[in-house]
């Protein structure tokens, strides 16, 4: 474990948060902010009648009664404000479509924006405080789970996908609050009160657990911590820095905890390079398979195939045996064998997957293995890869591999990508006219007078 000299993780993060609107960030973090925020808007447009999203609609309708304040955002529906921004996170998260930190585990996006936006309608910002103060949260969601320690939260069984969100959400909203530096001490120490999420998510089958730990419990408690304070809350002082405080103590004391890296570079270097897009609509891991699977179906052309061996890296096993159709790469090779393509609706059907006998059938033939030469070396990055072998009636065997997918941080996506993705995504809900314009409003959000002008234009 590293740490710099004391008191000075929780002052050097305060400082940045309360002055994250004054900042003048780099213009290529700008824009990548400016995309990243595309991309979460045009997965809540997609995503906006699923399961998961629908539930937390109607559940936050449910506490607020009537008398909303804030939009559930890609709808014109209303509730209280904190109800509001975890429905939209929710709703962000409803599917395998939003952004992701794959160095730190997590998927800042849904609860990060949500919230920001939520604060922006209710309280009033302009386009350029809302883009500062949604990279304040991704620099903490980024940063968190790998000052904890990878490992160290994997064997305290504490999800990075819970707690990585919830400082981001906080640390946007008290940027957005204009929040003294010693009142985002106070948000931090009810932030670590709050932190938690299981690694139980893996075993979610309908995507609404997951739903709630990756977006909708981080949004949910980063803007209630941060509410709080405003209202005059008070905790432990200097929390992240206190010999026997939360960041000090336990499992995360030691193993692999690197606390320094919570301000090393703050303000100069970002998280935001180091964060992904997903350019298919299914889990990270599993992007480079479902893209090598693509790739070989002109060779396939329809054939019959007998078997097919897809090798990868990392917890290879949770995407063989995934409940969730959009992480279970037995399914998703299915799919795009018998459709000769991946759609967004299949990805995510759970009926198709438990009752279509021809998916069910093609579903056997599919082995996934580890493979150790793809594993990055210790030091290295996360790798996120796939060799795909497909033999064919007859014995002919065709393979892929594919080393990284467009959108991996080492292969990011171009700002014409980002935008093509997300036309993509909204325009068979809100016309490409509208689709258009939510992506011409996010290249000039810096000039935008009012935040909130967003939230009406991706709402139906």
């Amino acid at each position: 474990m590293t740490s710099p000299g004391p008191l000075s993780i929780t002052r050097t993060l305060s400082a940045y948060v309360a002055g994250a609107l004054a900042a003048d960030p780099p213009a290529s973090h700008r824009e990548l902010g400016r995309l990243h925020i595309l991309d979460t808007l045009a997965a809540m447009v997609a995503c906006r009648d699923l399961e998961p999203a629908l539930l937390a609609r109607n559940y936050a309708l449910s506490l607020s009664g009537p008398c909303g304040t804030t939009t559930m955002l890609a709808t014109n529906e209303r509730a209280g404000l904190v109800d509001a921004a975890f429905a939209s996170a929710m709703t962000g998260h409803a599917a395998e479509i939003n952004d992701f930190i794959p160095s730190a585990f997590v998927q800042p996006g849904p609860a990060v924006v949500s919230v920001t936006l939520a604060l922006a309608e209710t309280r009033g910002a302009s386009g350029a405080d809302l883009l500062r103060a949604v990279m304040a949260g991704y620099e903490l969601a980024g940063r968190l789970p790998k000052a904890l320690g990878l490992a160290n939260l994997r064997r305290a069984g504490v999800a990075n996908h819970g707690i990585g969100p919830l400082f981001g959400s906080a640390a946007a909203a008290a940027a957005l609050l204009r929040l003294t530096p010693a009142q985002v001490d106070d948000v931090w120490t009810f932030c670590a009160q709050q932190a938690g999420g299981s690694w139980q998510w893996l075993l979610d089958v309908e995507h609404i657990e997951k739903a709630f730990v990756f977006a909708g419990m981080g949004a949910r408690d980063g803007l209630h911590a941060t509410l709080m304070v405003e209202a005059g809350f008070r905790g432990v002082r200097q929390a992240l820095d206190h010999p026997a405080g939360w960041l000090h103590g336990g499992v995360f004391a030691g193993g692999d905890s690197n606390h320094a890296y919570l301000v090393e570079g703050l303000g100069q270097r970002s998280e935001l390079p180091l964060t992904a897009y997903k350019r298919y609509p299914v889990g990270g891991p599993t992007q480079p398979a479902v893209e090598a699977l693509l790739s070989l179906l002109p060779a396939i052309a329809g054939a019959p195939v007998e078997a097919v061996k897809i090798e990868m890296p990392g917890r290879w096993e949770a995407f063989r045996d995934a409940a969730m159709p959009a992480l279970n790469l037995r399914y998703l090779t299915a799919i795009i064998l018998l459709d000769g393509r991946l759609d967004f609706v299949s990805a995510q059907s759970l009926e198709r997957m438990a009752g279509d006998e021809g998916v069910r059938a093609l579903m056997d033939r599919v082995k996934i293995a580890h493979d150790p030469a793809q594993e990055a070396r210790p030091g290295e990055p996360r790798t996120e890869s796939a060799r795909v072998s497909v033999r064919l009636e007859g014995g002919r065997d065709v393979h892929a591999y594919t080393p990284h997918v467009l959108g991996f941080p080492s292969h990011p996506m171009t700002a014409a990508d980002v935008e093509a993705k997300a036309l993509d995504l909204m325009a068979p809900h809100l016309g490409v006219a509208r689709a258009k314009a939510v992506i011409e409003a996010v290249r000039g959000i810096e000039h935008m007078a009012a935040a909130r002008d967003l939230i009406a234009l991706i709402a139906r």
